[in-house]
């Protein structure tokens, strides 16, 4: 049964909580998604079985929590991890940011380097809203988003997605490719090379771009954007497990 945390901001954030040794696990999710998913929950059993402290949580606009999708953006969708992370959790943690929850996973890493035990991410997403939408509209599309402050992309998830100019615009205040990027902690990058949403690219840029002390990248052939069949879900658990050993050795 969920529960909810009042932010600063007013709004209300759901969440699940497991108590657990640490370092404890934080589940970051993507864009449109919520606590419920496949890995989500794969990982919450996981921390069950092992006694490990884990959270998961809805962005503001997503699942439980509080807020319209639209009206919500990057720069409120990092403040609720903060909130979450600062309030739900005690000591170092593992983040483990998936599609767009890995672009947060990045701003917490840079915004909070203290709470960072160590960083996994599947299909990370960094900078999406510019290098993926902007990029990708065409000059009619652009100027509709303009003119009328949203436009609706077809989406292989369900109803249409709703891109709000504001989203946009506040993207381009939190891009994480731009400056450097030092993250000194484990970090472990899944992709799937039959990703159609997040390109294979993004993850060598992503690896090429930040500076860690311990990093790779792992890519699997053939998986897709949902990186959620019994083996992916597997290597992300291996991911993690890596990932708290090393962190625990630098420690």
């Amino acid at each position: 049964m969920a529960e909810f945390l009042k932010t600063a901001s007013g709004r209300r954030i759901a969440y699940e909580k497991t108590q657990g040794t640490g370092p404890g696990v934080v589940f970051l999710g993507g864009f449109k998604s919520d606590m419920q998913g496949t890995k989500a929950v794969h990982l919450e059993a996981w921390a069950k079985a092992t006694g490990r402290a884990f959270l998961r949580f809805d962005y503001s606009g997503h699942g439980d929590s509080s807020e319209a999708f639209t009206d919500g953006a990057i720069s409120d969708w990092a403040e609720d991890a903060r909130a979450a992370i600062s309030q739900l959790t005690e000591g170092p943690q593992i983040l483990v940011g998936s599609s767009m929850g890995g672009w947060i996973s990045l701003l917490m890493a840079r915004a909070m380097p203290e709470r960072l035990a160590g960083l996994v991410t599947i299909a990370a997403a960094p900078d999406f809203t510019e290098d993926s939408m902007w990029e990708g509209f065409d000059a009619g599309l652009r100027q509709k988003l303009l003119d009328e402050g949203q436009v609706a992309l077809p989406s292989d998830y369900g109803e249409p997605y709703v891109i709000t100019r504001r989203l946009i615009e506040d993207g381009r205040q939190n891009l994480v490719l731009r400056d450097p990027l030092t993250i000194d902690v484990p970090v472990r990058f899944l992709q799937g090379t039959a990703d159609e949403d997040v390109d294979m690219s993004v993850a060598l840029r992503l690896l090429e771009h930040c500076q860690s002390p311990d990093m790779r990248l792992t890519l699997v052939d053939g998986a897709d954007h949902r990186f959620s069949d019994p083996d992916c879900l597997a290597l992300i658990v291996t991911a993690v497990e890596e990932v708290s050993a090393r962190a625990g050795r630098a420690a």
